[in-house]
């Protein structure tokens, strides 16, 4: 997950911290079929879902709807038990993506169980497990509300066409946030940062996966097909931008400090998190730049060798229903990958929850939709050099 927008900041690790060292990654999956590669025939166990009624999830913190009463009350998650006489083990363990692929990578790696039927993870990470034939293809006939409702921009990015591995969970715009009145002016393009009246009031995202896809949009590139001559530019820039001054750190989702207190007046920012920086601070806008900006998500996979994957599958399918969907959409605040679920959110009678169904950082509107996209991922051979340029200009 990029961030959630009610936990304290996360630290940003490195890229390549997994199973303890980035160059064990490298060597792993950096040529032909890597090392830990699982083949398909060995993904699977006896499933027990016909005779034991439960799952294990593991999930990021506040990452789902919760009572307002009692935190400890998760109303859909509840419904869901009620319904199907599934028990769910509700785990909320994941805080960094890095640190939970080097979690599970040793289960996995040794084709072990992880313990875990449902994980919820960062798109960019998911192709990492994608390729190492790490998770299971889910049977989307026992999912028909996933084949009739997930958002056509979702169903096909480039690590996992047709999504069969995968299905989102929630998604993401990462764009522009500014300070309207502080500014005293508009944001439309990504060049737009490096303007002389914001020298040293610029932050963008440390994280390689959160941040190259929005720069290289601002110069133009199609990041669904982007080259190495691409990322090269950008890191140029950057540099430039860094040298001069014109940009003044770094962040994780710290970002949003700088922006509240004015140290900060642009910076790169997630779409959830300015929703809820706007309850407070209405002159906080977000701006998906006139180039377009990048469209992620943090999806449910079945990992390999899980005990209950019928009993997961039927869960993922739950979610994907619009009553359901608009419900969790309603709490989380992210862009929702079930369009639908925007029809049952504008029915609602309580008028805080219909006004949800009118904002475009959850449900994107048609103009809007027209510049979102879903970047190619970084693969395993590319990253180790391009993170170790990365970081050295961030200085992780």
């Amino acid at each position: 997950m990029r961030h959630t927008p009610k936990t304290p900041p996360l630290s940003r690790r490195t890229l390549l911290r997994a199973l303890g060292g980035g160059a064990v990654l490298g060597g792993l999956a950096g040529c032909g079929v890597p090392a830990a590669y699982v083949s398909p025939g060995d993904r699977a166990v006896a499933d027990m879902s016909a005779t034991d009624k439960r799952l294990t999830w593991a999930n990021w913190p506040l990452y789902i709807d919760t009572d307002d009463e009692d935190s400890t009350k998760r109303p859909t998650l509840e419904a869901f038990e009620k319904k199907t006489g599934i028990s769910v083990d509700y785990v909320e363990e994941i805080n960094d993506n890095d640190e939970f692929f080097g979690k599970i990578s040793p289960a996995l790696m040794n084709h072990q169980q992880t313990g875990r039927d449902l994980i919820v993870i960062s798109d960019w990470m998911c192709a990492r497990f994608v390729r190492l034939g790490w998770v299971q293809e889910m049977d989307r006939a026992s999912q028909p509300n996933v084949t009739k409702y997930l958002d056509p921009l979702l169903r096909s990015p480039a690590f996992d066409p047709g999504r069969k591995y995968t299905v989102p969970w929630q998604s993401g715009i990462t764009g522009i946030a500014y300070d309207r009145r502080r500014l005293g002016r508009e944001i439309r393009h990504v060049s737009d940062l490096w303007a002389s009246d914001l020298k040293g009031r610029v932050t963008l995202l440390s994280g390689l996966d959160e941040a190259f896809a929005l720069l290289m949009q601002g110069n133009g590139v199609d990041i669904t097909k982007w080259k190495a001559a691409d990322f090269d530019e950008v890191c140029d820039q950057v540099e430039k931008y860094v040298d001069n001054g014109q940009i003044r750190r770094f962040t994780g989702n710290d970002y949003t400090k700088d922006l509240v207190t004015g140290d900060v007046l642009a910076c790169q920012a997630y779409s959830g998190d300015v929703i809820q920086l706007q309850a407070d601070n209405p002159d906080i806008r977000f701006v998906v730049p006139e180039e377009g900006a990048e469209l992620w998500s943090d999806s449910l996979m079945i990992p390999d060798r899980a005990r209950h994957k019928a009993n997961a599958e039927r869960l993922i399918d739950y979610y994907y229903d619009p009553e359901v969907a608009a419900e969790l959409a309603a709490w989380v605040n992210y862009v929702c990958p079930v369009p639908a679920a925007r029809e049952v959110l504008a029915a609602s009678k309580d008028e805080d929850t219909a006004v949800l169904a009118e904002n475009p950082l959850i449900f994107p509107d048609d103009e809007m939709r027209k510049r979102l996209v879903i970047a190619r991922d970084i693969t395993s051979k590319e990253r180790v050099e391009y993170a170790k340029r990365w970081n050295a200009i961030v200085g992780l």
